[in-house]
């Protein structure tokens, strides 16, 4: 397990703002999906991610643990310092899922009229 990792002086703040603890981003960094948006790294518990701490050892365990927290993302800088932390309030779409909405909106759209 991680036991220390760099996070800015903004990061530790939002942290403890936020009341997130500090495991919380352990986990994160361990079993987290990773993906890139608006040029930097995110790092998020998505159905894959909870799939991968079950399959841990105490897997079971830990996902009820850290259940009410599935909803943080860390943002990671390039230097891989955590650069903020928060809770998502709705869905973060990748970028292929965000073009389809779009294609799907506009034929909505078209359809309509």
């Amino acid at each position: 397990m991680i036991t220390s990792f760099a996070m800015t002086s903004h990061a530790t703040e939002r942290r403890r703002e936020r009341a997130i603890p500090h495991f919380v981003l352990e986990m994160l960094q361990q079993h987290g999906s990773a993906f890139r948006s608006r040029g930097a790294e995110r790092l998020i518990f998505d159905k894959a991610a909870v799939s991968r701490m079950e399959r841990a050892p105490d897997g079971r365990g830990i996902q009820r643990l850290i259940e009410p927290w599935l909803n943080v993302y860390a943002v990671l800088g390039d230097d891989g310092a955590i650069v903020t932390v928060a809770r998502r309030t709705r869905r973060m779409l990748r970028k292929t899922q965000r073009t389809w909405q779009r294609r799907g909106r506009t034929s909505v759209r078209q359809t309509r009229r």
